[in-house]
């Protein structure tokens, strides 16, 4: 079993937005499956479930940066687009000890301004994904 402690995840998002581990302190990205009940009484008194459909969500932590071309701006532009993302338990190459995920999100929601007196500025963002997700070792 190869347990590990996150230090430098990968993510990059596709469209001008590029790479953002860099200013990202949190990466999450959840799968689920619907749950559909397919109860009859020939269940015998127990609950039976199937899966349908598919979706996820990618959420991401990250410093805001308003500088020329940097993030604010960047994400400022995809707003409403439906962009490709890559996120990795590593930055290191993708293999069997680090896979990747792929697949694509949109760019739903932003927060440019978030925060109290005093706060880093950063935004907390969750995208849902826009058609398959899948992992891939090589």
């Amino acid at each position: 079993m190869a347990i590990m402690v996150l230090t430098a995840a990968y993510c990059s998002l596709g469209g001008s937005i590029s790479t953002i581990h860099d200013h990202a302190p949190k990466i999450e990205l959840t799968v689920q499956v619907e749950d559909k009940e397919v109860t009859t009484y020939a269940s015998l008194g127990w609950k039976e479930r199937l899966g349908g459909l598919k979706e996820g969500t990618l959420a991401i932590s990250f410093f805001n940066d308003i500088a020329s071309g940097n993030l604010d701006g960047l994400f400022w532009a995809q707003l409403g687009n439906v962009v490709t993302f890559e996120v990795r338990l590593t930055q290191s190459a993708v293999g069997v000890s680090n896979p990747k995920y792929t697949g694509s999100v949109l760019i739903k929601e932003l927060k440019p301004i978030a925060g109290s007196v005093g706060d880093v500025a950063t935004q907390d963002v969750s995208f849902p994904t826009s058609g398959v997700v899948t992992r891939a070792t090589s």
